[in-house]
């Protein structure tokens, strides 16, 4: 057995040890540690991911520290990871990719991540949400670069549907039947942390990007590899309209309150329909 397979086995094993009897989860949510968890959610316990043997995750704010949370909602088991792992915060592709093996390990069939982004696209609004269709990887970066373990994925993964058109289209049907805005998108995927430049919004936006953000890309990679479905929301809180961004005159901390103001907007709108969102992918 393979070192990596080692420290998976061993990572899944441990978190394994703390679920709640008879909790046996298939969906797992990728968040931020500020991300709002629904109130329709129901907690069975949680684990500091400090705790996890091998997990390399950073986080400067020992206030709000990652956990894995055994949630169930609608009757159905959910493994929130509240909190994942940053490349800009220093750490591999290869340690972000770990923790989507870990979450293959512990059963889980299909992964809904939501990531906070900008709109690059000028018909979307900050506070709405982004509905996920494919990605452009500027990262410079990959998960899979090294050698391959055969027993995760095979060395060339197919990337055709690698945010799961049936998955998308339940997702989709669920926010059209809420009257909620669609932005279907494109998401590109930076390293960050430092903001865009105008002549790089551009280039995105002609390049076909609806969205930009930090953290998506390498997760998805990871599951797509060893055969988890994909689904992924982007809470819009920037504004990333190339000319539209020289001429903002607001000052830094005005812009950091409306981001944190349109990212409370977008998560309000998400969480009135994860537990649905949830449902219909299990099912």
């Amino acid at each position: 057995m393979s070192d990596q397979l080692e420290k998976i086995i061993e990572s899944s094993e441990y978190i394994r040890s703390k679920f709640p009897k008879n909790y046996r989860p298939e969906v797992a949510l990728i968040t931020e540690t500020d991300f709002e968890i629904p109130e329709d959610f129901k907690f069975g316990g949680d684990i500091s991911i400090a705790k996890i043997p091998n997990f390399t995750f950073i986080n400067t704010n020992k206030k709000n520290q990652g956990k894995i949370l055994f949630a169930k909602t609608n009757k159905l088991d959910v493994l929130i990871l509240h909190g994942r792992d940053h490349y800009y915060d220093g750490i591999s592709m290869r340690d972000i990719g770990q923790t989507i093996y870990v979450l293959k390990y512990l059963g889980i069939k299909k992964i809904i991540s939501v990531d906070e982004t900008g709109h690059l696209n000028p018909r979307f609004k900050c506070g709405e949400l982004a509905l996920i269709y494919d990605h452009i990887n500027l990262m410079g970066d990959n998960p899979l670069i090294g050698k391959n373990e055969n027993e995760l994925g095979i060395r060339f993964p197919d990337m055709s549907n690698a945010y799961d058109k049936e998955l998308f289209q339940k997702v989709y049907e669920t926010m059209q039947e809420k009257k909620y805005r669609i932005n279907d998108s494109v998401y590109m995927g930076l390293t960050g942390p430092e903001s865009e430049t105008d002549a790089e919004a551009r280039f995105y936006r002609e390049a076909g990007a609806d969205v930009a953000g930090y953290s998506i890309v390498p997760e998805n990679i990871t599951s797509v590899h060893c055969g988890i479905k994909f689904i992924a929301v982007g809470l819009i809180t920037r504004e990333l309209v190339a000319d539209k961004m020289m001429e903002d005159v607001r000052s830094e901390k005005q812009k950091n309150t409306d981001q944190m103001d349109s990212l409370s907007k977008a998560q309000k709108k998400l969480s009135k329909i994860l537990g649905e969102i949830v449902k219909r992918i299990s099912g």
